[in-house]
């Protein structure tokens, strides 16, 4: 594998958790929103990775085991909205009732969480393997 190949799937995991947190983000903001009655309130999305093959071609034993990450999609959570009793409430239907999102800012906040570590964990190695390019540039002088 060549120093080139790690930094391209780290940067692949890079470019997947920045955009998994952006997903994270925006479901944590419009946990609290509500819609007027009779429309969809908004709904929680999570990410689906799958693993790629770096462009960069290397040895055959390592076809399968050195993969990139990619985002294959954003999926929507189907599951009911949380149904509240708030007649006040402007957008309250016809029974009384608010509905939000299904969405737990604290299982939100885990994955956060987890994926700021999963990014700190690709920019380090992508910057240990541009240490290793350099170090090799060095040894060659």
């Amino acid at each position: 594998m060549s120093l080139l190949t790690a930094i391209e799937v780290g940067a692949s995991g890079l470019t997947a958790q920045r955009r998994r947190l952006e997903v994270l983000v925006s479901n944590l903001v419009n946990a609290n929103t509500t819609h007027p009655a009779g429309t969809e309130p908004y709904r929680r999305k999570d990410v689906v990775f799958t693993a790629t093959n770096p462009e960069v071609p290397f040895g055959v034993a390592l076809d399968d085991a050195v993969q990139g990450v990619e985002l294959s999609g954003i999926v929507t959570d189907q599951s009911d909205p949380i149904k509240k009793h708030d007649p006040s409430h402007p957008h309250a239907d016809k029974e009384g009732y608010v509905y939000y999102p299904n969405i737990n800012a604290m299982e939100e906040m885990v994955n956060v969480l987890s994926a700021t570590r999963s990014y700190e964990a690709n920019l380090q190695a992508v910057n240990m393997a541009k240490e290793m390019q350099q170090r090799t540039l060095e040894i060659l002088r």
